[in-house]
C-alpha cells in the first residue's frame, strides 16, 4: 500500500462516517453543502492532478521516505485520532449554531406579524386580475370553440383539433406580468383521415434547443372505403377525380413541402377564430381582437368590466407524454418547418403537483412572483428565475414554504443564482429529471438525456459572465430596497 492509496482510503472512510450524521440535517441544510461539495470537488480534482505532476517530478526515495512514514502503526492511529477529534469538535459547534437557529425562528415568526403582512399584501407586486378566474374563464372560452372546432372540421383534411391546455405562468398560479396578464393555451393536433404525423429531430440546430420536423405522409384508405365511407384515396385514386370531388389534402394546405408549416398553421387557425367566433355565446357580451403573431394565435376579448390576452400554441404529442413539439418562437430566424420541443405541459402539471402538496399559507409562488418583478430590465430571464425556484421546490420539502421561512427561501434563490453563476451552470429542469412526480410522463429520450446548460453561454463568453455578475449585484440591491422598503 503506497501513501496515495493509504490516504484516499482513509478519506474515503471518514465521508463514509460524515453521511450518517448529516442525514439529520433539514432539506435546507443539504442544498447549502451540496452546494458546497460542488466546489470542494473540483478543488480535490485540480490537487489530485498536481499531485500526480509532482510524483512523476520526484524521485521514489522521496515517496520511499513518506512511505515510512505513513505505516508507523502509532502514527496512523495518532493522525485518525486527531481527525475524529475535530469531526467531534466541528458537528458539536453545528449543533450549537442549530439551536441558535432554531432559536431565533421565534424572532422571525415575531417579524412576520408586523412586517410580512405589510410586505406580502401591500409591496410585493401581484397580478391585478384574479388568475384563477381569469384561467376558468380562458378554459371556457376554450372548451366552447373546441366543440364548433369539431363541427366545422369534421369531414376536412385539416388537423384534428384536441381540447387546448393551460400552460405557463397564470395556469401554474403566478404571472411576470402584474396589468396585462397572458392567459397561454396549447391545442394538440392529431392528423386528419388518410394522414399520419412523423416527428423528426433536427440535429442542425443549436445544441441547447431541440427542434422537429412534422413530416405528413399520406396512407392508403382503400380498406375505409370498401366500408362505405365517403372518403376517396389520394393515394391510388386519379388526381384528376381527387381535385373535383374532394378536398386538397393537408399537405397541398398547410404543408411546405413534406412539413407541416407552422406559419401556414398559425394563419389557418386565427382565420378558424375570426369565423367561430360569432356562433360562441361570450360573442353576446364581449369583443375579439385579433393581434400580429406569426408563430401562435394571439387574441384580446374585452368588454366593460374586464380584459383577457390569449395565447394559443398548437402542437404535436411526443407519444403519449406530457412533452409537446409546438408552435412556440425558437431562436431568431427559426424555419417555419421548425417545431421547437416544449416542456410548458410538465412543468405545469408540477406546480400543480406542489400546490397540492403544500400548505395553506405556502408563500412559493410569492417567492416565485418577487424574483420575477425584480429581474424585469436586467439579463436574467423569467424562465431562469423560474427553474431555479422549481429545482428548490424539488429539494426542499414543501412544508418548509410557509411564511415563517418566507426569508430564508428568498435567501435559498439568492444563493442558488449566485452558485450558478459563479459554476456557469443551471441545469434545465425537466430534461433528465429523475426527481419529477410520477404523474409526468417523460419520453424516454428525455428523461435520459443530460440536462442542458441553461448557462452555457457564460462559459464561452466571459464578457456575457462579468455582465451577468453584475446584473445579479444590481438584483441584490433591489432585493435590498424592496425588503427595506417595498416595491
Amino acid at each position: 500500500m503506497d501513501a496515495r492509496t493509504f490516504f484516499f482510503m482513509l478519506l474515503e472512510s471518514l465521508i463514509q462516517y460524515v453521511q450518517p450524521v448529516g442525514d439529520v440535517l433539514d432539506e435546507e441544510k443539504h442544498l447549502h453543502m451540496e452546494l458546497r461539495a460542488k466546489r470542494l470537488e473540483r478543488k480535490r480534482i485540480r490537487l489530485e492532478q498536481q499531485v500526480e505532476q509532482l510524483t512523476l517530478k520526484q524521485s521514489g526515495g522521496a515517496w520511499g521516505d513518506l512511505l515510512c512514514f505513513v505505516l508507523q502503526p502509532w502514527q496512523v492511529w495518532a493522525v485518525a485520532g486527531l481527525l475524529i477529534v475535530l469531526l467531534g469538535l466541528y458537528f458539536s459547534w453545528r449543533k450549537r449554531s442549530d439551536e441558535a437557529e432554531d432559536s431565533s425562528e421565534g424572532d422571525e415568526d415575531h417579524i412576520s406579524d408586523n412586517y410580512l403582512r405589510w410586505l406580502l399584501d401591500e409591496r410585493i407586486q401581484w397580478p391585478v386580475q384574479d388568475l384563477q378566474r381569469g384561467c376558468e374563464w380562458t378554459t371556457d372560452l376554450m372548451d366552447n370553440y373546441t366543440v364548433y372546432f369539431g363541427r366545422v372540421l369534421s369531414n376536412s383534411f385539416y388537423p384534428v383539433l384536441q381540447r387546448a391546455i393551460g400552460v405557463g405562468s397564470a395556469f401554474e398560479g403566478w404571472s411576470p406580468r402584474e396589468q396585462d396578464v397572458v392567459y397561454c393555451m396549447l391545442i394538440p393536433m392529431t392528423p386528419p383521415r388518410g394522414h399520419s404525423f412523423h416527428l423528426e429531430l433536427d440535429s442542425a440546430g443549436q445544441r441547447q434547443v431541440r427542434n422537429f420536423r412534422v413530416r405528413v405522409q399520406l396512407e392508403c384508405t382503400c380498406t375505409r372505403e370498401q366500408q362505405a365511407e365517403d372518403m376517396l384515396c389520394f393515394l391510388h385514386h386519379p388526381e384528376e377525380e381527387l381535385r373535383r370531388n374532394q378536398d386538397p389534402s393537408l399537405l397541398d394546405t398547410l404543408c411546405t413541402g413534406s412539413y407541416l408549416d407552422v406559419q401556414k398553421t398559425a394563419r389557418w387557425f386565427c382565420q378558424l377564430v375570426r369565423a367561430i367566433w360569432p356562433a360562441l355565446p361570450q360573442s353576446h357580451n364581449w369583443h375579439l381582437v385579433l393581434l400580429p403573431s406569426t408563430r401562435s394565435c394571439q387574441f384580446k376579448v374585452t368588454n366593460r368590466e374586464a380584459s383577457f390576452r390569449i395565447e394559443v400554441l398548437f402542437g404535436v404529442r411526443r407519444g403519449d407524454s406530457d412533452i409537446f413539439v409546438s408552435s412556440q418562437p425558437g431562436y431568431a430566424g427559426t424555419p417555419s418547418t421548425l417545431w421547437p420541443e416544449t416542456y410548458h405541459v410538465a412543468e405545469m402539471k408540477f406546480f400543480k403537483h406542489i400546490a397540492r402538496q403544500a400548505p395553506p399559507d405556502s408563500l412559493h409562488l410569492k417567492c416565485l412572483q418577487l424574483f420575477s418583478c425584480l429581474q424585469l430590465g436586467t439579463g436574467f430571464s423569467t424562465y431562469t428565475m423560474k427553474t431555479i425556484v422549481m429545482h428548490l421546490l424539488n429539494t426542499i420539502p414543501v412544508s418548509r414554504w410557509h411564511r415563517r421561512y418566507f426569508f430564508r427561501r428568498l435567501r435559498d434563490i439568492n444563493v442558488n443564482l449566485r452558485c450558478c453563476l459563479e459554476e456557469k451552470c443551471l441545469k434545465h429542469f425537466i430534461i433528465g429529471n429523475k426527481r419529477l412526480p410520477q404523474e409526468i410522463s417523460l419520453p424516454l429520450d428525455v428523461a435520459s438525456a443530460q440536462p442542458p446548460n441553461l448557462f452555457h453561454h457564460l462559459a464561452w463568453y466571459p464578457v456575457a459572465h462579468s455582465q451577468a455578475m453584475n446584473e445579479y449585484r444590481d438584483l441584490q440591491r433591489r432585493l435590498a430596497s424592496v425588503l427595506l422598503n417595498g416595491c
